[in-house]
């Protein structure tokens, strides 16, 4: 973790994940009253106090979700599946899902001591913090990147081989879930926690594209000993943290350029700015359209050039002399075509232009609702 001392000599530590936060927030707020699971996501910086390496940043961003409240193997098929799903629509290839079970209180602790016996034995191969690791928490052992140190935990005992019954059934489940849903999980032995609350199912997704030994783009695993830990009450608990800038690194999707507006609105007279205002307000609350207009006073040519240069596929004449009273002159500024166009009947005009136009190129949603933002004569005689 980044821990430091500030200039006031105070102990800081800056957030190293998302899990425990979400927790914590759970029972400071009373979540645990609400009906199970309770589900939650987020979406955070977070940092780490290690060598920036490719993919892997001091400061990072996270995403991820829980589920709290409930040991049902669905939960965590729900949750692997979901962050799948998500990954394929950001259309990341070359994807392996990894799982492994961690057991619980009952059948762990037998398997720690049986690896700690066997990691004494190969004692002499281990470099020093993994010789530490033995003592303090054999299970990080699997964590280590040095070869010489992967080839002893090549031939060490599996957890998965010495689970308990009840966490056997648990892991079957949720294997038998996954592939029903089109998943294909691979059993990574090396796949652990080093935290003690974690327990039974722990999984990864890992991409290749990446090109470098870190592959994780994302992963987690059930936690049903923390809730607890921090002072709530008996909580069982799943979820996964994702980090943004490996996902960036192997997502398909194109860099996307920012949408204009449908519509930009556009003042003729000094007179009818407060009107072309009025309008404006009323395409964005009422006819839920993406709509703009000029905010510095610019001339009614200018106002054009910008409605192109914004994108906009259509321009809303606000201020014409030959216009009749409570009407807009509608422009495409595809092609050019006008329209005059009775303000309190916008909403259907729009639907029309949409129904005719195919599918608006920019995903606007707008309402069918109508009125008259202009007031009574539709914005002065100058309207």
């Amino acid at each position: 973790m980044y821990s430091f001392p500030d200039r006031g000599g105070r102990e800081l530590t800056l957030r190293p994940e998302g899990t425990a936060p979400v927790c914590r927030a759970y029972v400071e707020h009373g979540m645990f009253k609400l009906t199970k699971p309770v589900k939650l996501w987020y979406y955070a910086p977070m940092f780490r106090y290690e060598r920036p390496q490719a993919g892997r940043y001091r400061e990072h961003y996270q995403f991820g979700a829980e589920a709290l409240g409930s040991d049902d193997p669905l939960v965590d098929a729900e949750v692997i599946a979901m962050l799948g799903q998500i990954y394929d629509e950001l259309e990341i290839g070359d994807l392996t899902l990894a799982v492994n079970s961690m057991g619980d209180a009952e059948c762990r602790p037998a398997y720690t001591e049986l690896l700690r016996d066997f990691l004494a034995v190969h004692a002499d191969e281990l470099c020093g913090e993994c010789r530490e690791r033995t003592v303090l928490n054999p299970l990080r052992t699997f964590d280590c990147k040095v070869e010489s140190c992967r080839a002893v935990l090549a031939g060490a005992p599996h957890l998965v081989d010495h689970l308990c019954d009840p966490c056997r059934r648990h892991f079957d489940t949720v294997l038998e879930l996954l592939r029903k849903v089109g998943l294909d999980p691979v059993l990574d032995f090396r796949l652990v926690r080093g935290l003690d609350y974690y327990t039974r199912t722990t999984f990864e997704y890992q991409s290749n594209s990446l090109g470098f030994a870190q592959s994780t783009i994302g992963g987690g695993g059930r936690y049903d000993g923390l809730v607890e830990l921090i002072g709530g009450p008996p909580t069982p608990g799943f979820g996964f943290g994702s980090g943004l800038e490996r996902v960036t690194l192997v997502s398909g999707l194109e860099e996307q350029e920012d949408e204009g507006p449908l519509a930009y609105v556009v003042t003729f007279t000094e007179e009818a700015r407060a009107d072309a205002f009025a309008l404006t307000q009323h395409l964005r609350r009422e006819l839920l359209i993406d709509a703009e207009c000029d905010l510095v006073a610019r001339s009614a040519k200018a106002q054009l050039k910008q409605a192109g240069r914004s994108g906009a596929e259509l321009a809303v004449l606000v201020g014409l002399d030959d216009v009749a009273a409570g009407e807009v002159r509608v422009r495409d500024l595809d092609n050019g075509d006008e329209e005059d166009v009775a303000v309190d009947e916008l909403g259907d005009w729009f639907d029309d232009w949409l129904d005719d136009d195919g599918l608006d190129g920019h995903g606007h949603h707008h309402g069918n609702g109508n009125g008259n933002p202009l007031g009574g004569n539709g914005g002065g005689e100058a309207s």
